[in-house]
């Protein structure tokens, strides 16, 4: 007798990738349930568009469910998914022409400013702007950003994710931050 969903979720990543890479299309189930909020966040932050972005990660899930036999384990699946959904994005973003539309400008989120309109006023602006000085990074120093102070990734996964060593890594946060720093100047 098989286990049921119940059981599968209570299985570690490693054991379900080799199950799943079996065809057990349970326990794949429970690898997407597992990891695609974080997945959709991550394309969201890399393409700013949620239609985008969820089709991003279909695309993505699928590229891995047909790939999962390949999976050598040189990295998680968490990382080895993080850079199928980054090159998915980055083909994404290479594929389309630059533009921002209305609905790519998320709302800033309903909080209380203590009866402070001005400062609701303000922090949304804020947050508007940032958001704008993400967009305007270049694709790979956006990616970088996106996994390390988004996704809380370390260097060495990142380097992993995007193909890349540790030390270009570095540098494309250094500059990304540098301009996000400049272009956050009067914010501060």
């Amino acid at each position: 007798m098989g286990e049921t969903g119940d059981d599968l979720r209570d299985l570690d990543n490693g054991l379900l990738v080799a199950r799943a890479a079996e065809g057990d299309d349970d326990a794949f189930a429970v690898l997407v349930q597992r990891h695609s909020g974080p997945l959709l966040a991550l394309a969201y932050h890399m393409l700013g568009n949620l239609s985008d972005a969820e089709e991003a990660v279909q695309d993505a899930l699928i590229s891995a469910w047909r790939r999962l036999p390949e999976f050598r384990g040189d990295a998680s699946f968490r990382t080895w998914m993080y850079r199928i959904v980054t090159n998915r994005c980055l083909n994404v973003r290479r594929g389309r022409a630059p533009s921002v539309s209305l609905d790519a400008v998320s709302e800033p989120a309903a909080h209380d400013a203590g009866g402070e309109p001005a400062r609701a006023v303000e922090s949304a602006a804020a947050a508007a702007a940032l958001t704008q000085a993400l967009r305007d990074l270049r694709p790979a120093q956006r990616a970088c950003w996106v996994l390390r102070e988004l996704h809380g990734l370390s260097y060495e996964e990142i380097a992993h994710v995007v193909g890349e060593s540790e030390q270009t890594v570095r540098g494309r946060l250094f500059r990304a931050r540098r301009t996000l720093m400049k272009e956050m100047a009067s914010w501060r």
